[in-house]
Parts: C-alpha cells; sequence; structure tokens
C-alpha cells in the first residue's frame, strides 16, 4: 500500500493511535520500574496457526518409534474431529549446539542458536480456536477487548524514543493473523498505547517537508500548535481519546523526520541484505526477510516493543497462509519452513553481533501445538491446546536450557505445566515489573495483563 502525505497524515487518527504520548501526558500514565531490569525492549516472534512442537521444537523419539500404531489411551477426538494413528515427523531432528539440543532438520539456521535459546515445552492453552489463542497469546484473554502485552508495556515503561512509536507491530505480507486488530488492542488502557501496525512493504511517500516551508517556520508552527492543544486538552482533564489523537498528530509530525530514515533498507550494505535473505527469489521469504531487518532498525533506533508476524490468517479454501497444517502437514511445512528459518535467524545473529541482546529480550510464539497423530483421512495434524512450544532468547535469559516437557508423545505437557500467564511474568519481571503490580483500574477492578495467576520462570533466567 502507498501512501501519500495527506494520507498519512489522516490515518494517524486511526492507524497511530499507538503511539506514545507526548512529553505533555506520558507523566500521567507511566510507572516505574518495580525493580532493576534485565531487558528494555521485547522482539516478539510470532507465527499464527498454531506451529507444531513435533516437528519444529520437541524431539519425541516414541513418536518415531511407534509411528502408524494408535495413540495410547481412549480414541481422541480434537478441533475438526477424529484423529488417527500417530504421525511421527517429516523431518529428522538434529542435535545442535554445544547444548546438544535437538531441533528439527527443517530449521537449519535456527539450529545455530539454540545455545542463546530457553525453551518452554510444557506450554498450554485454554482453547483451540485460532482467533482465541492468537489473542490469548498476546493478552491472556481468550476474549476481544484486554491490553495486549505490548501495550501493557508501553503503558508501564512508556517511550525510548520520542520520534518513533512505542509500540509497533509488523504484518506479514500475507494479511493479518487470526483475529487481526485485536492482537496488538490497547484494550481499555489509554488508546496511545495500541500498536502501530506497518510492514517493509508500505512505503510512505511524502513525509519531507516541503522546500516552500523554511525549518524554522515549521518548528515555530509545530510550537504554536503544541500551546493550543495543551490548553484544549487541560480543558478535558482525563479524556484519553482526545490526548491520543492530538499526541498522534504530533506523532506524525515527528515522524516524517525519523520514519522515513529508519524504513529505508536500502541504506543497508550488501552483505547485511544477502544475509536475511531480503532479494531471494520467493517473494514471501523476500517480504518477511525485509520484515525482519524493518523490526532490528526499529529495535536499534530505541521501539519499546516490536512484534514481527510471519503467516497470516488462514485462507478459507486450503488454510496455506499460516502454520495450520490440517491436511499436508509435510507440503505445507516444506514451505513455511524456509520463509521462517533462514530471515528469524539472520535477525537474531544481527541482534547478537550488534551487542543488542544485553537489552533485547527475543520471544517466540504460537497459539496452541498440534495433535501427534494424524488427523483422520489426512496427512496433517489437528490443533492441540494442551501441548506446545515457545521460547525466549536475550537480556537476562539462560540459554542453552528447557522448562518444562510434554509426555512421551507430545500429547499433553507433562512436567511444569506452564500457561501464557507464567510466560507473560516472566517477560515483564525481566523488563524490572511485578506482574501482580502492574494494574489499571477499569469497572470497578484492578486490571491486570496476568489476570489472577502467574508465576515467574526462574529456571530460565539467567
Amino acid at each position: 500500500m502507498d501512501f501519500s502525505r495527506r494520507d498519512f497524515l489522516s490515518h494517524m487518527t486511526t492507524g497511530l493511535t499507538g503511539v506514545a504520548l507526548s512529553r505533555l501526558w506520558a507523566a500521567e500514565h507511566r510507572q516505574q520500574s518495580h525493580f532493576h531490569p534485565k531487558a528494555r525492549q521485547v522482539l516478539q516472534i510470532f507465527c499464527p496457526g498454531g506451529a507444531s512442537h513435533v516437528d519444529l521444537w520437541d524431539h519425541k523419539p516414541l513418536l518415531e518409534k511407534h509411528h502408524g500404531m494408535p495413540l495410547p489411551g481412549a480414541p481422541e477426538v480434537s478441533f475438526q474431529g477424529k484423529n488417527g494413528n500417530l504421525m511421527k515427523s517429516p523431518w529428522a531432528f538434529q542435535a545442535a549446539g554445544q547444548s546438544g539440543k535437538m531441533i528439527s532438520s527443517l530449521l537449519p539456521h535456527l539450529a545455530h542458536h539454540v545455545d542463546d535459546m530457553a525453551f518452554i515445552h510444557s506450554m498450554t492453552s485454554r482453547t483451540n480456536t485460532h482467533g482465541p489463542g492468537c489473542i490469548a497469546m498476546n493478552s491472556c484473554f481468550t476474549r476481544e477487548g484486554f491490553p495486549s502485552a505490548g501495550s501493557w508495556v508501553s503503558y508501564a515503561l512508556g517511550s525510548l524514543n520520542d520520534n518513533l512509536p512505542t509500540y509497533v507491530a509488523i504484518q506479514d505480507l500475507r494479511g493479518e493473523p487470526p483475529n487481526g486488530k485485536a492482537n496488538w488492542s490497547n484494550g481499555f488502557l489509554p488508546a496511545q498505547h495500541q500498536a502501530v501496525t506497518m510492514s517493509a512493504q508500505q512505503a510512505l511517500r511524502n513525509l519531507v517537508r516541503p522546500q516552500a516551508i523554511a525549518e524554522s517556520e515549521e518548528t515555530a508552527t509545530r510550537d504554536f500548535l503544541q500551546r493550543i492543544n495543551l490548553r484544549h486538552a487541560q480543558s478535558h482533564p482525563g479524556h484519553h481519546e482526545l490526548q491520543a489523537r492530538m499526541a498522534a498528530y504530533e506523532m506524525a509530525a515527528k515522524m516524517q523526520l525519523t520514519a522515513p530514515e529508519v524504513s529505508d533498507l536500502s541504506k543497508e550494505p550488501q552483505h547485511v541484505h544477502d544475509l536475511y535473505g531480503t532479494q531471494d527469489a520467493n517473494g514471501l521469504k523476500a517480504a518477511y526477510a525485509r520484515n525482519c531487518l524493518l523490526a532490528r532498525r526499529f529495535l536499534e533506533q530505541g521501539v519499546r516493543y516490536v512484534s514481527l508476524y510471519c503467516a497470516s490468517r488462514a485462507s478459507a479454501v486450503d488454510g496455506l497462509l499460516n502454520w495450520d497444517a490440517h491436511k499436508t502437514l509435510k507440503a505445507d511445512y516444506e514451505r513455511h519452513g524456509p520463509i521462517f528459518d533462514q530471515p528469524t535467524a539472520a535477525l537474531l545473529t544481527d541482534l547478537k553481533q550488534r551487542g543488542m541482546l544485553n537489552d533485547v529480550l527475543i520471544i517466540w510464539c504460537t497459539e496452541f501445538g498440534r495433535m501427534p497423530t494424524h488427523q483422520e483421512g489426512t496427512s496433517g495434524r489437528d490443533h492441540n491446546p494442551d501441548a506446545f512450544t515457545t521460547w525466549m532468547m536475550g537480556a537476562g535469559v539462560k540459554g542453552g536450557v528447557s522448562h518444562g516437557a510434554t509426555d512421551d508423545f507430545g500429547r499433553r505437557a507433562a512436567v511444569d505445566v506452564t500457561t501464557v500467564y507464567d510466560f507473560y511474568a516472566t517477560v515483564l519481571h525481566l523488563l524490572g515489573l511485578d506482574h501482580e503490580k502492574l494494574t489499571y483500574y477499569h469497572n470497578g477492578a484492578k486490571r491486570r495483563l496476568t489476570d489472577v495467576h502467574g508465576h515467574v520462570l526462574n529456571s530460565i533466567l539467567a
């Protein structure tokens, strides 16, 4: 999509309501860290569709040994109906790194990073449906209307760069994830804490100050508008949507100077483009690679929370746009794997080489796992909310370790069963925030990201 300057500015009131408030109102909402943080920023990498743990991260030798045999116990009926027999992964698992972590051969580039990763193999979800699952993995609630984790972090810690948004969601070329904007919604938090959605494919043209207008003239105009806005805001105390709208226009002006510079990937040397694969013949891979590079550039400039999506909502016909492999697992994942693997690994390599992992916490998410059996009548796997894998790396995280475990076949979490509340209690802890103290009064209750649950996963902390 190609925006003109006028279009860009007009869309700021709705499309950029997630920008950080200006200095005029930041102090009203920003909280202080509860203790010294290990991380200052978060990169969330999200693979919608229920990426299969038993085909990517969670090696199950007995699944290979008992391939084609019934899963012990009663016949399984899951999201789309009956399941057949156990089905081994189409890809061999190989030991990687000094830790010897077993990783699918589908992800050869990411395998190089296992010694920096902390895997959480015992994740569980409260739903087996994509839309509620995605927003639950982002907000801890299966219903829309609750703030995403990025919005909570924006509310708690504010901006590191007054000229860029606090929270950015980088969308996949293939579209929004299931339940769309609810994944990065501000919910009941003030409107400015919703994410700004962007991608490397969205050109923001005509943001440069017209030559006929002198810089001093534009500065004076902005100062005058700021005084008028402040006077108007003071006459409407507590009107958060008004404040967010005014802040959005102010941010639009600031982004005229900053956004074109940050989003201009042509300034990167060729070896960086080669590392990420931004010019790959596979157009979907190249697009995702450019988004990965854009994510690094936003983090480099101090954006507090970056959500990076790889794949989108499922096709109404065949589900080929994301990781939802109900019918043809091997063919689907051999299409998605290469798109995801090299660019994501390049992003991790780039952040590490630049020393940015001292400040950036990286979290990889999906909404649930897949069954260890094949779906009846297909060569794919059905949804499995009872077991899946996530991982973290970077600031404050102990690398080369695993927390929790599934049973012998990967059907259910069996050791140190973990919830999304535990996951985000840990994320907030690394940011210096006590998840029980980060609250917002709404409808007669002190709401928090983790609801009334959650424990920090101390085993993965450095």
